[in-house]
């Protein structure tokens, strides 16, 4: 299991994914100010990993506040999850973390009058919330892996496995995992994925810790793999649907999903319940996060771009919803209306929680 995020009693322990694959490095973050600039600086990301790091960010903070009282605790909490909320705009998952927390707090202030045991629920809320991303993962993979043929070479974009999640499994990578699991043979394509190279750095490193056989393209040979026969569908993450099942994810993908309907191979999107936003009824009110442009003019701190060049390096786009085959959750396999599909399998889990 890699282990992307860990609650210690010294802090919180993350792997430093800017790092990979040549250095395996862990860090441990002993702030919550440490975490949020560890989530701003991508040390962690992938919206799961994200979610899960702010909760333990915000659990740690609340751990080590000196305040006296529930009411000096609460400015406290208060402030730290703006700090957190700060971080990455794109991500739902950073959004939802904090507000489950900010709910436990709230919960829980009206229950007791002793901090420290109000520190201690907000500390195995962040752990709860860590566990049921594994176990959600776990599930994704679970129903994915009936969508993926045996024998099938799978193309994948960015990093969507156990880096991008709270260990383990992985959403996109998950399905992969999964179907391997089922007794499938499955390999992988993945794309390089600049500018930051998750496919090249981290997709092709975890896949190899797993004996996953996987081969490395560059972005703009994808159109050339899929015209050729090469793919036989397609599985990418996400870091936030919209209600009518439009999806953000690594810059990139929303190529990658043309070339496939172009080509006829089914494009797939595997992410949590907790990836969906149904407060924004399409995509286009997804906000994307707008990152430095030495991101793309420098790599490994090398410059190869010329000096004064004009840099737009948005992170994410949207891939439209009809371009989508399937979303692929915890709670099940969403296909179009996803309006409806998605609202039914959100009922199901509110559902659940109640019951």
């Amino acid at each position: 299991m890699i282990k992307t995020v860990e609650w210690t009693r010294e802090g919180v322990r993350m792997i430093d994914q800017r790092l990979l694959p040549t250095e395996e490095k862990y860090l441990m973050l002993r702030s919550y100010e440490e975490v949020a600039e560890a989530i701003k600086k991508m040390v962690v990301r992938g919206a799961p990993a994200i979610g899960v790091s702010a909760a333990m960010g915000l659990a740690l903070g609340t751990k080590q506040s000196v305040g006296t009282s529930i009411a000096d605790l609460e400015d406290d909490f208060d402030y730290m999850c703006n700090v957190m909320s700060k971080t990455r705009p794109t991500a739902v998952n950073l959004f939802w973390a904090i507000e489950r927390m900010r709910t436990t707090f709230n919960r829980e202030k009206a229950k007791t009058d002793d901090v420290e045991e109000l520190k201690a629920k907000l500390v195995a809320e962040a752990l709860k919330i860590f566990e049921e991303d594994i176990a959600a993962n776990r599930a994704i993979g679970r129903n994915g892996a009936e969508l993926i043929p045996d024998g099938a070479t799978v193309l994948t974009h960015c990093n969507a496995g156990a880096l991008a999640t709270a260990g383990d499994y992985g959403t996109a990578l998950g399905v992969i995992r999964g179907a391997r699991d089922a007794g499938k043979k499955v390999a992988v394509i993945a794309d390089e994925t600049r500018p930051f190279l998750q496919g090249l750095r981290l997709t092709a490193w975890e896949l190899a810790k797993d004996d996953i056989p996987v081969t490395v393209i560059t972005d703009n040979m994808a159109g050339h793999v899929m015209k050729n026969g090469k793919v036989d569908c397609v599985v990418v993450g996400a870091d936030r649907i919209a209600a009518n099942g439009d999806a953000a994810n690594k810059i990139g993908t929303y190529m990658v999903a043309v070339l496939a309907q172009q080509n006829n191979i089914p494009f797939y999107v595997a992410a949590p319940i907790t990836t969906l936003d149904l407060t924004l009824a399409t995509g286009d009110e997804i906000p994307i996060e707008e990152r430095d442009g030495r991101e793309i003019t420098h790599i490994g701190g090398k410059q190869i771009g010329p000096d004064g060049v004009v840099v737009h390096n948005p992170a994410f786009d949207v891939t439209p919803n009809n371009l989508i085959a399937a979303i692929i959750t915890d709670r099940g396999v969403a296909r179009a209306p996803y309006t409806e599909s998605l609202k039914d399998l959100v009922k199901d889990r509110s559902a659940s929680s109640n019951g």
